[in-house]
């Protein structure tokens, strides 16, 4: 499992490509525009035209895209991964996406002795440029201990969860904790400011107690410094709160917490914030 091919390099990918790269592996990619790779290149990754190329001299493929429809195009068709990779490919999706496109791809690999596993992840930019993401796998146990070295170039957090969907599940529980709690910490820093405190001695205080929180500690400054450049991009978590309420559903279950989110974040989109990150629901308070 030398040779790793790694498809899509967004502000997540392009940082995780490049540990697998400082961790001795032989590293393909490929993604929709070739510019974003240049960086990667130049550091010894080799650029592969297609998919199916890519496919074709890959131990391990790890995908990294933005939406259920681009995961589908890249697994699926006489082009895709399933079709073109060897006998004993380890495909493995990070990419945040229905528990149902997980279990579809992980039956169609199985057909073809190949292996595929889901293990999307948490953490942020700042997670997958210090390789310290928490990743949430499912597949087959025996695969997950044969990829871990791989994921332990990735992420210090790694949780095997179950059969195949499972690790897609888990990353719905932890968007729905994060979809209420930024809230929560929007609604506290709006409060310090309205109320003649200091918001920064604010954080100071809480972010080391009971509020404590990933987006309290890391995300709130960035708040308060005015810098939205996105961690994870607001439209690619307004997908996931559809995936999570959409499962929820066919649970009969009922998750008022996150409607409010995702519609508040649909409101944010819809006034231009698409492509910041999820912190900028900050905006929707601060009008100062």
């Amino acid at each position: 499992m030398k040779t790793i091919g790694f498809i899509g390099l967004g502000v997540m990918g392009q940082s995780m490509a490049r540990n697998l790269l400082q961790a001795g592996y032989d590293l393909l990619v490929h993604t929709r525009t070739k510019e974003k790779a240049e960086e990667l290149l130049r550091a010894g990754a080799v650029w592969k035209e297609t998919v199916r190329e890519l496919a074709r001299e890959a131990d391990v493929v790890i995908t990294m895209v933005g939406y259920p429809q681009d995961v589908e195009a890249v697994y699926f068709g006489e082009n895709g991964l399933i079709e073109n990779v060897k006998e004993n490919t380890y495909l493995i999706d990070m990419t945040t996406s229905p528990p149902s496109l997980a279990e579809k791809i992980y039956d169609e690999a199985k057909k073809r002795k190949v292996f595929a596993l889901d293990a999307p992840v948490s953490g942020g930019d700042v997670g997958a440029r210090e390789g310290r993401l928490a990743i949430m796998v499912g597949g087959d146990e025996a695969a997950f201990h044969e990829c871990k070295p791989i994921f332990e170039a990735l992420g210090t957090n790694i949780v095997f969860q179950g059969k195949a969907g499972a690790g897609q599940h888990a990353k719905m529980c932890n968007q729905i904790a994060i979809a209420t709690n930024m809230i929560g910490v929007c609604e506290a820093l709006i409060y310090a400011k309205r109320s003649g405190l200091d918001p920064y001695k604010v954080l100071e205080s809480i972010s080391q107690g009971a509020a404590g929180s990933w987006s309290l500690s890391q995300l709130a400054p960035r708040m308060l410094a005015g810098d939205f450049a996105p961690g994870f991009y607001v439209k690619h978590f307004i997908k996931d709160m559809k995936i999570a309420l959409e499962e929820a559903e066919k649970m009969n279950l009922q998750l008022p917490g996150l409607s409010l989110a995702k519609k508040m974040y649909e409101e944010l989109a819809a006034s231009g914030e698409e492509n910041s990150g999820t912190h900028a629901l900050y905006k929707h308070y601060d009008h100062s």
